[in-house]
């Protein structure tokens, strides 16, 4: 990476879409020189609903960044999330072809090719194809096999695929204001770059990103990803209940979710009272506030009881030490961290972005992991050598077309192999 490298990462979520842009040097020390955010995405549940409004809001928020920054954006980072996100953990094996035996970049690159070989639907595109470990004739729970010695190699690997079509209408809004897409990134990878510490992803974490519309869930064990999930429920599903239950406007329900709401209702005081608007009264009323918690602690609680669920699927062959890392904007949400830990048994803090230095004073809270997530990622992709902005670079659908042409199946892996290594 050159002395000072520009990145730019766009995250699409349900309820708002953020753009920063971000200079990075060769410390990796990310300062932030634009942020854009604008609301009303066109977006649901990770899938583009509107493609007119999706666009305008990208628009809304890339203008903003670029404003703040004097940057010019050509290229950009792009969050992937929704049900349509799915997973499994394949295993890919090749014989060592070098005469010494010893393994090279080139070898472990045709063992994550051949783990890439699955059945697919036409309509389902690999976005991920991440090593969990090696075996190197027999031996398992190799890190880095780079230059062993062995005649057989395997690799365990998590691949992640989503609908093209999801993917195609996401990078048809970025397309249509002239901005290519450098890479597809799943939010919770995404978050989990930005909030998670490396001896957690040893000891056993995962991470949960909790958005409007939907919660994206990574778990990581033994330094690499371990499983990831997508699941279709947020916060917008806590202010839905909150509007029929109190029968208020739906933006009242999250104006009052934001300024008054807990998930323990045993620590508001029972004659506390907020004002609301309420349907057919013409003006405020005066509601409990404790009934309002009430109603945020068991939608929460049925939150926190489908990422245990899917904890317990997931995770049956890992430990989780290091317990669960709350990110998104309904991480903020007082208690919940406390209830998650009641109802998990295990270790739950809310994780933010840190070590940022620019504009970071609206983009160092939970809210924004998976957006300053997309730079250190872009960051570390940098660090194995792939092309940077100022290096120009292809567009994800012009690089799919080219990586089926490619027969060189070594050289698609051999750049970005050294920052994915487990």
């Amino acid at each position: 990476m050159s002395n000072q490298t520009t990145f730019v990462g766009i995250d699409v979520g349900s309820s708002k879409i953020s753009t920063l842009i971000a200079e990075v040097d060769e410390n990796y020390t990310t300062h932030v020189i634009g942020v854009g955010v604008a609301s009303g995405s066109g977006v649901r549940n990770g899938v583009v609903v509107n493609i007119d409004e999706a666009v305008r809001t990208v628009q809304d928020s890339v203008e903003k960044a670029e404003r703040v920054s004097g940057f010019k954006i050509m290229s950009a980072y792009l969050t992937v999330s929704g049900s349509q996100v799915n997973s499994l953990n394949n295993r890919g094996v090749v014989a060592i072809a070098n005469d010494d035996k010893t393994i090279d970049a080139e070898d472990v690159a045709r063992a994550i090719e051949s783990a890439r070989i699955i059945n697919l639907t036409p309509n389902r595109e690999i976005i991920h194809a991440l090593p969990r470990h090696f075996i190197i004739d027999g031996q398992d729970g190799v890190r880095n096999p780079l230059r062993m010695i062995g005649y057989r190699l395997d690799v365990e690997t998590h691949i992640i695929t989503t609908a093209l079509t999801s993917i195609q209408n996401l990078t048809k809004c970025i397309h249509q204001l002239g901005i290519q897409v450098d890479e597809l990134v799943i939010s919770s990878l995404a978050a989990g770059e930005a909030v998670l510490t490396p001896e957690e992803k040893e000891l056993g974490v995962a991470v949960a990103d909790i958005g409007g519309g939907t919660t994206d869930l990574a778990i990581y064990n033994e330094g690499s990803v371990w499983q990831t999930m997508v699941l279709p429920i947020g916060g917008e599903q806590v202010t839905k209940e909150i509007a029929v239950q109190l029968r208020t406007p739906m933006a009242e329900a999250e104006a009052i979710k934001v300024r008054h709401g807990h998930c323990r209702p045993s620590d508001i005081d029972s004659v506390e009272e907020i004002d609301a608007a309420i349907f057919g009264q013409g003006s405020s009323a005066k509601i409990g506030r404790r009934r309002l918690c009430e109603i945020i602690e068991a939608r929460s609680r049925q939150l926190i009881q489908q990422i245990d669920g899917e904890i317990k699927r997931l995770a049956t062959d890992a430990v989780l030490p290091a317990g669960l890392v709350l990110s998104g904007g309904v991480a903020q949400t007082p208690g919940l961290a406390e209830l998650a830990s009641d109802t998990l048994g295990l270790p739950v803090r809310v994780g933010a972005p840190s070590n940022l230095s620019g504009l970071t004073d609206n983009i160092t809270s939970p809210d924004y992991a998976s957006s300053v997530g997309l730079l250190l990622w872009a960051a570390k992709q940098a660090t194995s050598g792939l092309p940077t902005h100022e290096q120009g670079t292809a567009s994800w659908q012009d690089r799919a077309i080219r990586d089926n042409n490619d027969t060189d199946v070594a050289g698609k892996f051999r750049t970005w192999l050294k920052a994915f290594l487990p």
